[in-house]
């Protein structure tokens, strides 16, 4: 975007900082006429012909355009993949715990590869491993959806799962309405001083 004396071209149209039409005139002209308003000439439409340029405080315009760009990145949530690693034949302590991270993983609002690796023979069962994954997908039903069903790949087999919208938004309720309340009921206890 040009601005003032980077604007080249010989004839451009001018606009005003409430967007009315001043019509087809001389650079020269454009950029005095802006001049004594203390405003800067910006070209807002290089390619058109003539280029159209708009006689407007050019930072204030900079700076407000950054704060929208800043609101756009605040509203786009970030989503990662956690990994969670099985084996087909794991102890049932084990899948308790890995359920509990993947639980964990989801409620924060990620999505979650479930790997089941294989070694050697356990490669000839690539059934234990979606039992194992069946199991995992059905303890964790009610707050996720399976988005890509179990695969082998190669010696691994994968699934993945991310979280339900309803049930994010619902944990993150609670979780504010817990603390809220913990915090209610530390003001009502009489302290001894």
């Amino acid at each position: 975007m040009r601005i003032n004396e980077e604007i080249r071209i010989r004839e451009v149209r001018v606009t005003d900082a409430n967007g009315e039409q001043l019509g087809v005139m001389p650079t020269r002209d454009a950029l005095r006429l802006a001049e004594e308003k203390h405003l800067d000439l910006v070209e807002v439409a290089p390619k058109a012909r003539p280029p159209v340029c708009r006689i407007m405080d050019f930072g204030k315009y900079r700076y407000e355009q950054q704060k929208r760009e800043k609101e756009v990145r605040k509203k786009q949530k970030i989503i990662t993949i956690k990994e969670v690693k099985l084996r087909p034949n794991i102890e049932q302590h084990d899948f308790e715990v890995k359920l509990k991270n993947a639980q964990r993983f989801i409620e924060e609002g990620n999505k979650v590869k479930v790997t089941i690796m294989f070694r050697g023979r356990e490669l000839s069962h690539p059934e234990l491993g979606s039992e194992v994954l069946d199991k995992l997908a059905k303890a964790m039903e009610e707050i996720v959806t399976i988005e890509r069903a179990a695969k082998l790949e190669g010696k691994n087999m994968t699934m993945i799962l991310s979280p339900k919208a309803q049930k994010a938004q619902k944990t993150k309720k609670t979780t504010q309405t817990k603390g809220g309340d913990g915090g209610a009921q530390n003001q009502d206890t009489p302290r001894n001083s």
